[in-house]
């Protein structure tokens, strides 16, 4: 699926690429607290440091914003999996650093996905689509290691068993962020991640 571009009346790509960051940051903030439907372009356009005026030069409606930050987290947990995970190996140790890696990742980015999880539904019937293949991409990432994982015999699931593991564990990341009112009053992320790492493997593993 081709990526949805946002027009912008600024042609510098480096100066673009600066405003939107900008732009993300600020709002991530605004509809945590408020929500994208009660939070304002002029808002999102004080929170990131430039007038109103500035703010339309580089999106056309209020909507390109919440696209944008769907866009910048999945990129971001992205490159960050990418960059951790080892998707060659095919060990459970292996399986279990990148469960850790991921979780870490949805720990730094906790209001960012908590912000995409509430307001993903308001985007516009061409951009869901996109956002949500995204996130499947990035599921793919864990099939491919628990794949190799089948493949070297450190785990016995079929295909559609594999698919579910997969979104098991991205659920379960994503858990820390939209769970954190209760969760971390009673787990250290450490805590979580061991007791979530052993409660996904712990069936699959006495099976092999």
């Amino acid at each position: 699926m081709s990526k949805r571009e946002v027009p912008a009346s600024v042609k510098d790509e480096r100066l673009i690429q600066m405003r939107r960051d900008q732009m993300v940051k600020g709002a991530v903030s605004l509809f945590k607290q408020k929500g994208f439907h009660r939070t304002t372009t002029r808002e999102i356009a004080k929170a990131a440091g430039f007038s109103i005026g500035t703010l339309y030069e580089y999106i056309r409606q209020k909507e390109d914003v919440l696209y944008l930050v769907c866009d910048t987290i999945y990129d971001g947990v992205r490159e960050r999996l990418e960059r951790e995970l080892d998707m060659k190996q095919g060990s459970v140790e292996c399986l279990r650093r990148a469960i850790a890696d991921y979780f870490r990742v949805v720990d730094e980015m906790q209001d960012e996905v908590l912000v995409m999880y509430q307001e993903a539904k308001s985007l516009s019937k061409d951009a869901l689509p996109y956002v949500l293949q995204k996130e499947i991409e990035m599921v793919g990432m864990f099939e491919k290691v628990i794949l190799n994982c089948v493949r070297a015999g450190e785990l016995l699931l079929h295909e559609r068993e594999q698919k579910m593991l997969a979104h098991n564990i991205f659920v379960q990341g994503q858990m820390w962020a939209f769970r954190r009112w209760a969760l971390q009053n009673v787990y250290s992320l450490d805590e979580y991640i061991e007791l979530q790492t052993e409660l996904i493997l712990r069936g699959m593993l006495r099976e092999k």
